[in-house]
């Protein structure tokens, strides 16, 4: 019998339960009940969620197509979205399997996990950064169109047993929509390799996030079991490594380069490097300097112009209070973990905020429904 988590095919029992999939839907469907895919599924959702139920039982259920969009923010990436009925798979997929993975990830992986995120990772990096003289800092390059179909779907298949439930994951990673294109050839590769092997998950899907865990918990383990380097951070494709030798470490970023590979992925050539800590360096939107922590430039820049179109789209009806309220306490909750507590004031005041909302188009509006900044 086949070693690993559900071998009796009980994840899979649970993933055709129509309780658990309305549970799902819910999920799927939090800050998202005004598009108009998911308010067409939440409409019906006890009869959508029976009918998926015995689809996915049945083994006919399929993936449908993409709607794909480019951000330009903070660089130019491709956006997938699944229709929303696919989305509620997701959820129902990660909450099965989330658990069986999380407790192999080590515990300095901070992406897309409870209790990690972004600032922990930060305030984790700031604290390092005061302990030790340099940090190795590398990026995966081109990461989500790079994963291999083949050696994702190994991995999984080191923990889970359960066939009808893999077939269902799958099916979501053959489903993948063509990603941005990426020649590279590894050792032992022929002239027809990068062509023959599917590679590429779309950014946009709660699975996406959950298998790139997946796929870089070998690398993780590299780092913390081969190296032996505790002061490690992974932030999804960024990563950083802390230590007192600077030669030691880029030696170091020379083994960690081969270890990707051997994984069909490449660091970033241009990327990342040896930093003295006593200097400025970036990491997750922030520079870094001895435990001082900065919002880098460019991103107060983009806040600026995403709180004044915001405060157009207020005056203009396009959104309302409650909106325009969750982005005010997102950003100011954000820039909170700056060392300079004012950044967030000078921001709104550009943005042409005040403490009791926007000042120009919709001032009588604002103090009417009180909306305060956060």
């Amino acid at each position: 019998m086949a070693k690993g988590v559900g071998r009796n095919g009980e994840l899979f029992r649970t993933l055709c339960d129509p309780i658990h999939l309305i549970r799902c839907a819910r999920s799927a469907a939090r800050g998202k009940k005004r598009k108009p895919d998911a308010a067409r599924f939440m409409l019906d959702m006890e009869p959508e969620c029976f009918r998926l139920a015995d689809e996915l039982a049945a083994g006919t259920w399929m993936p449908g197509p993409y709607r794909s969009f480019v951000i330009r923010e903070p660089k130019a990436r491709m956006i997938s979205a699944a229709p929303f009925r696919d989305r509620v798979v997701h959820h129902a997929l990660v909450s099965l399997l989330e658990p069986h993975f999380e407790r192999r990830f080590v515990a300095h992986s901070y992406a897309c996990r409870v209790g990690k995120g972004t600032h922990r990772a930060l305030e984790r990096a700031a604290d390092l950064s005061q302990r030790r003289r340099f940090v190795l800092k590398g990026d995966v390059a081109k990461f989500f169109p790079s994963i291999d179909h083949e050696i994702l779907k190994g991995e999984v298949r080191r923990v889970i047993a359960d066939e009808p439930l893999l077939g269902v994951l799958e099916r979501v990673i053959d489903g993948s929509n063509a990603q941005e294109p990426v020649e590279e050839w590894f050792p032992g590769d022929d002239l027809f390799a990068p062509g023959e092997r599917r590679r590429g998950i779309p950014i946009g899907n709660l699975t996406s996030q959950f298998l790139a865990n997946v796929f870089l918990d070998r690398f993780d383990h590299f780092v913390m079991d081969q190296e032996r380097r505790g002061e490690y951070i992974r932030y999804c494709d960024d990563f950083l490594i802390f230590g007192d030798d600077r030669d030691e470490l880029w030696a170091l970023r020379g083994r960690i380069a081969q270890a990707l590979a051997d994984m069909r992925l490449r660091l970033h050539p241009r990327k990342g490097g040896v930093h003295a800590t006593a200097s400025t360096w970036p990491f997750l939107g922030f520079t870094l300097r001895r435990g001082v922590r900065r919002l880098q430039r460019k991103g107060l820049v983009r806040a600026t112009r995403r709180l004044r179109t915001s405060g157009v789209e207020f005056a203009d009806g396009v959104i309302d209070a409650e909106c325009l309220r969750a982005r005010l306490a997102s950003w100011c909750g954000h820039a909170a973990h700056a060392s300079n507590p004012r950044v967030a004031e000078r921001v709104l005041e550009r943005a042409g905020m005040d403490e009791r909302g926007l000042r120009r188009r919709s001032t009588e509006r604002a103090l009417r429904i009180g909306c305060a900044r956060p």
